[in-house]
């Protein structure tokens, strides 16, 4: 039964089935290692990874993971996102497929420029 109301990625992760927890510990992970600096936050009742704004968002669903890197982040790299279903700012991963690793580091290291870049201005 999913929980309404969490406080921590942690609290968020264990309430997802076993196999489900895996993939978002490998995700969250993966974003850690290239943005060790950005804070984590939950915001919309998602895990979010914050660094001068909103960076990137992910959740799970029944059938995919759903990551969400603005739609800046789906524009920049729309012709690599085009075997994965996409709506203006989420991306779906699908539950039987390998999380794309290097697709998902490129988007997080743009996010991270576009973020860093708004910061000075």
């Amino acid at each position: 039964m999913e929980k309404k109301g969490y406080s921590t990625i942690d609290e968020y992760i264990d309430s997802r089935p076993k196999e489900v927890q895996a993939r978002l510990i490998e995700l969250r992970s993966l974003i850690r290692s290239i943005v060790p600096q950005a804070s984590e936050k939950i915001s919309y009742q998602m895990p979010t990874f914050y660094l001068n704004g909103n960076l990137v968002h992910f959740a799970a669903h029944s059938n995919h993971i759903g990551f969400y890197p603005t739609p800046s982040g789906i524009t920049r790299f729309r012709k690599e996102l085009e075997k994965y279903v996409t709506s203006k700012g989420a991306i779906q991963f699908p539950l039987e497929q390998p999380l794309p690793l290097g697709l998902i580091r490129k988007i997080v290291q743009f996010r991270v420029e576009e973020n860093s870049n708004r910061k000075r201005k």
